[in-house]
């Protein structure tokens, strides 16, 4: 099989042909279809989390089953299924024995604990499958693997509830899929960008308003339409966050799903007077991941894609790194 993989630490893509992998217990084989390019990605190419190489990343997988190791259950071969940023847990570490899986002690992650999408084939845990809608295309559900999951988790579990004020800082790969959703959810949208270029867009996404942050005052704005009850900061820029505070209602909410590389700098008083707080919030797991993908389906969200074949590996990459994707670029094995 062909697969794309970074051989050392900060070295380029090579597309090589290796043998295909056969699943161990409680592993099924997943053939990929398309895999979608997320800047988390980067992680493996620069090892920051401590993968081992040559490794192939990968963590926005669709694709159908191909083969069952020994003890799987509950799937068959020919299930369309999606492989996110939960990639298996242990089940035994005080995290999982309290349900909560995706803050698993010893969490694995694809493409960075064991060979990712960027392949034609992959092995996975068993417990790391969401099943695809039949109605929802490989291409469609690749990036709500990733992009997708971390934006509608972060929202239902939000304080926010029907009809509330939720502003989606960021129009990007994350923030175009979180307006969609908060329209979905009923919430008044507020989407929050720099620039009017955005503005159409995300109008035509579902926000009922656009803030220009480099115009105006991002907190003035959002008490003017009554204050926020959820900020979901989809941006890597810790001093746009921060601004939004002032923005909050009482008991409202910053939630953060994007990794500024700044430290976030929360003044006290913006949080105390309001007893408001802010929020940082992990993908999900794999059932959660299904949720996405069940939504997705029948309220109609679609990430906005450019896919490009598994070949052109290092070329999605770059692109991906240099902001001229818009908004997801999504590799297919085809």
């Amino acid at each position: 099989m062909k697969t794309a993989r970074i051989p050392a630490a900060n070295a380029k893509f090579e597309l090589t042909d290796v043998e295909i992998p056969e699943p161990g217990p409680r592993q099924v084989r997943v053939r990929v279809h398309a895999c979608g390019v997320c800047h988390s990605d980067v992680l493996t190419v620069i090892g920051m989390l401590g993968n081992s190489y040559p490794r192939t990343p990968g963590h926005e997988i669709a694709g159908v089953v191909d083969a069952l190791g020994e003890g799987v259950t509950s799937w068959t071969v020919g299930d369309r299924v999606g492989v996110g940023w939960f990639g298996g847990c242990d089940f035994t570490c005080e995290a999982c024995r309290r349900g909560d899986f995706i803050s698993c002690e010893n969490g694995q992650i694809p493409g960075i604990a064991y060979d990712g999408g960027y392949a034609e084939y992959m092995v996975a845990p068993a417990e790391a499958l969401a099943r695809i809608p039949d109605d929802l295309s490989h291409v469609d559900a690749a990036p709500l693997m990733c992009a997708g999951i971390t934006t509608f988790n972060a929202l239902r579990e939000s304080v926010a509830r029907p009809g509330d004020i939720v502003a989606i800082l960021g129009v990007g790969g994350l923030g175009h899929l979180g307006i969609q959703f908060a329209a979905k959810m009923g919430f008044e949208v507020a989407a929050i960008a720099r620039g009017t270029d955005k503005e159409p867009l995300a109008k035509k996404l579902g926000a009922h308003h656009y803030i220009d942050s480099k115009a105006s005052n991002v907190a003035e704005e959002l008490n003017k339409l009554g204050g926020a009850q959820v900020v979901l900061a989809t941006v890597t820029v810790a001093d746009a966050m921060t601004v939004t505070l002032d923005g909050l209602k009482a008991r409202g909410q910053l939630v953060v799903v994007g990794a500024p590389s700044d430290p976030l700098q929360v003044p006290g008083a913006s949080i105390i007077f309001k007893s408001s707080a802010v929020q940082g919030h992990a993908s999900g797991t794999s059932q959660d991941s299904e949720d996405t993908l069940r939504f997705s389906a029948i309220t109609g969200v679609r990430p906005m894609i450019e896919k490009m074949p598994l070949s052109e590996a290092q070329a999605a990459f770059d692109k991906m790194m240099s902001g001229d994707a818009r908004f997801r670029v999504v590799l297919t094995m085809t």
